[in-house]
């Protein structure tokens, strides 16, 4: 059959495709809001451009009948050979979904030594010994990096696979400990810090798994002398030795507390104050560290995925929570609220940053983007007064913590790398496209980890964005916080875990 190519009407086809790529353009050209918003009105324009294609076709394009069934055909076929040939495998934190080849092999196990690798019997100087490090704040000292990765690049100290989860390590002496899923056990796992090798493994019968939040647990151990403190994706607590894993004492915090737990998985990395357990259980609750025993509880409210933060401000020292709709701050020793601060209810992974002159910075994504508190008082006896100084849509925190150095705040904004001055939450500048990754303050160096799995070194500097190396570190989607041990980068995302040994000045 000879087709009259001339009888084929275009022009709708020709409208529906230039009214797609202009309003596709029209959603990423707005400065403000969530990507993740922006990527479903994508899908759903797509869709709708999809539903519009096929009534041009049966209904407008005026091909025979015959080349109208046979290209509809193609719809289905298409879909058949993609899910033949893929399998999904999440969301980005963008909620892209993502997808890989079927027969994708699983990490093999690799060790590779470096040269510079001290002897398995030194001892590491420097722990790193919680969530964000020594001090929970994502910033270490110690140490300045050598940027010059050309001329000497990170060496592989090891490589191997690990079990699902977003959790980070904590280092003290030469044991690094995270938290990983394997088929329906959380595992907490104890591994030899120069050689990735398993020292010991504590498990417990849970599993969390959604199709958004993914697989495995995501809180980052803490460990306080001779003990292990973890919080697993559905809420057991567990207090472990340190060097056996054997349980000390365990509960489930929202269990006991009969509180409603994330729907995400519990993210909240533990909090050890003098002879304090601190955790988010529907508001804060503090253990006796020793026994187990509920020592206070806080004001109430809906838990969300911040860990609590320990910090002094108008003189006081104080634990903020960052929960869904609500910012609180508690007395460490008694519980007592000391003030509450109202937010959007949004989803809030972020944590807050005290900032020099009793500042709280606060910062979601979502469309909310980042608010300047300032928490005074006139003197002990009075209660505490919360003021906003500035709030701004450009500075939206997802998963990544904002960093304060030398007058200016650095962080990732919806998965873009920005500078604000905090004196007014301008924006400085936002560059460089890293996903929802995680940030370290290196001495004087910004470390990335991307989410796509490699690290980036940035130069603080207000005046632009300075990018000095970059290294893939890892494959696949990165979500957990990377370790630094004086100069040993530790890294893992949800299949494979990596030692590496930095160069240094």
């Amino acid at each position: 059959m000879t087709l009259n190519k001339k009888s084929i009407r275009l022009w709708p086809l020709f409208i529906i495709v230039s009214l797609t790529i202009l309003a596709i353009g029209f959603v990423w050209s707005l400065d403000a809001g969530h990507r993740a918003d922006k990527v479903a009105l994508t899908v759903l324009i797509l869709i709708i451009t999809v539903f519009l294609g096929i009534v041009w076709l049966l209904c407008l394009s005026r091909l025979a009948w015959r080349v109208r069934f046979l290209s509809l055909g193609v719809i289905p076929l298409s879909i058949v050979a993609f899910a033949t040939l893929f399998r999904f495998n999440g969301f980005s934190g963008d909620l892209v979904p993502k997808f890989e080849w079927r027969w994708r092999a699983e990490p093999e196990s690799f060790v590779a030594l470096a040269e510079k690798q001290p002897p398995q019997a030194a001892e590491l100087q420097t722990d790193f010994p919680q969530f964000l490090g020594p001090d929970r704040n994502a910033i270490i000292t110690s140490i300045k990096l050598n940027t010059d990765w050309k001329n000497n690049p990170p060496e592989l100290v090891w490589k191997q696979p690990i079990g699902a989860g977003w959790s980070g390590f904590a280092v003290v002496g030469n044991s690094a400990i995270t938290q990983e899923q394997e088929d329906e056990w959380e595992k907490v796992v104890c591994y030899d810090f120069f050689t990735g090798k398993e020292k010991w493994a504590h498990r417990d019968k849970a599993r969390y798994y959604t199709a958004l939040g993914q697989l495995g647990p995501r809180a980052t151990p803490t460990i306080d002398g001779d003990h292990v403190y973890t919080v697993g994706a559905t809420g057991i607590l567990n207090c472990l030795d340190f060097e056996t894993g054997k349980q000390v004492w365990s509960t489930n915090i929202f269990e006991e507390n009969g509180a409603e737990a994330p729907p995400w998985g519990v993210s909240i990395s533990p909090l050890v104050f003098d002879e304090l357990v601190i955790v988010s259980a529907g508001g804060a609750v503090a253990y006796d560290k020793g026994t187990g025993d509920i020592a206070w509880t806080g004001h109430r409210h809906r838990s969300g995925y911040s860990s609590p933060v320990l910090t002094t401000l108008a003189g006081t020292e104080q634990v903020v929570l960052f929960n869904n709709g609500l910012v609180t701050s508690h007395e460490p020793t008694t519980g007592e609220l000391l003030w509450k601060q109202p937010w959007p209810v949004v989803e809030c992974a972020a944590q807050p940053t005290p900032l020099p002159g009793d500042k709280l910075l606060v910062s979601t994504a979502y469309g909310v983007g980042a608010k300047l508190f300032q928490i005074s008082r006139s003197n002990p006896s009075q209660e505490f007064n919360v003021n906003l100084l500035w709030e701004s849509i450009r500075f939206k925190a997802k998963f990544t913590t904002i960093i304060y150095y030398e007058g200016y705040l650095y962080g990732l904004d919806d998965g873009i790398f920005a500078c604000i001055n905090p004196a007014d939450g301008t924006r400085q500048w936002k560059r460089g496209r890293y996903g929802h990754g995680q940030t370290l303050l290196i001495s004087d160096i910004l470390l990335v980890l991307t989410e796509s799995g490699e690290v980036v070194l940035l130069e603080p500097n207000p005046e632009a964005h300075k990018e000095l190396a970059r290294f893939t570190v890892l494959d696949g989607q990165t979500w957990n916080n990377p370790t630094l041990v004086e100069n040993y980068l530790l890294v893992r995302n949800s299949r494979e875990a990596a030692c590496y040994w930095l160069p240094t000045k």
